[in-house]
């Protein structure tokens, strides 16, 4: 029990150092990502507005017939890209990244760089 309270204090502790250094940039466009066991998403959000410009989820239907077979890097190197995609095309290039309580690694680290690769600068 005291190593699962362990690691969620660290959890909030890295969320809490993720958000304060955005907070410090002012407000911005951020691409968020949440991760789960299975699937990944990534929302890109407002900040002045408050409003979710676009998200894409390895959940989608609509990606369900690329994402077949695939392993969990691969879904999130391809959600990486669709967003690149959706918010170049509503003219969003400059974002803030927000990883959340998540480490930047594996997963994480694979759909920043399938961002960059689309075209978002972070």
């Amino acid at each position: 029990m005291k190593a699962k309270q362990i690691k969620n204090r660290q959890s909030l502790r890295r969320k809490r150092h993720v958000r304060r250094t955005l907070r410090r940039q002012g407000p911005t466009v951020r691409l968020t990502v949440v991760r789960s066991l299975k699937h990944i998403s990534a929302q890109v959000i407002d900040e002045s507005a408050g409003v979710t410009v676009c998200g894409v989820s390895s959940t989608a239907k609509r990606f369900a017939g690329d994402l077949e077979g695939k392993s969990k890097t691969e879904k999130a190197a391809f959600v990486g890209k669709e967003i690149a995609k959706i918010a170049t095309e509503k003219g969003i290039e400059r974002v803030a990244f927000d990883r959340g309580s998540s480490k930047y690694h594996g997963r994480v680290k694979a759909l920043a760089e399938a961002a960059r690769e689309g075209g978002l600068k972070f």
